[in-house]
């Protein structure tokens, strides 16, 4: 069992910044992969970025390249964001994947973002 959460939301200018922390906790050792996650309202839920658990291989969605970059530092997986965009806006969920899992299997709460134009 895993545990996720995620902090770091808030509301903020267009062109600014927020850094999202996501705290994982429990058998960590189970995990081979970490994501994260955005969905609004009516929409299906978008990944935003990857990275292996070990650090390794980060994946940015194309929507999101050169603005934001995700990290690890222990248990803690960051999402920085910059030159953020009204279009940014969403509540975002930090998951993980386990050794020999395709999916995604665990999940935060969610942290909500909101950008102000």
């Amino acid at each position: 069992q895993v545990q996720l959460v995620e902090s770091g939301g808030g509301l903020v200018q267009a062109g600014g910044s927020l850094r999202l922390s996501c705290a994982a906790s429990g058998r960590t050792s189970s995990i081979s992969r970490m994501g994260w996650f955005r969905q609004t309202p009516g929409k299906e839920r978008e990944i935003v970025a990857t990275i292996a658990w070990g650090g390794g291989s980060p994946v940015i969605a194309d929507s999101v390249k050169g603005r934001f970059t995700i990290s690890r530092d222990d248990a803690l997986v960051y999402l920085q964001m910059n030159s953020l965009k009204a279009e940014d806006t969403a509540a975002y969920y930090c998951a993980a994947r386990f050794s020999g899992r395709s999916s995604y299997d665990s999940w935060g709460q969610g942290t909500q973002v909101t950008v102000s134009s």
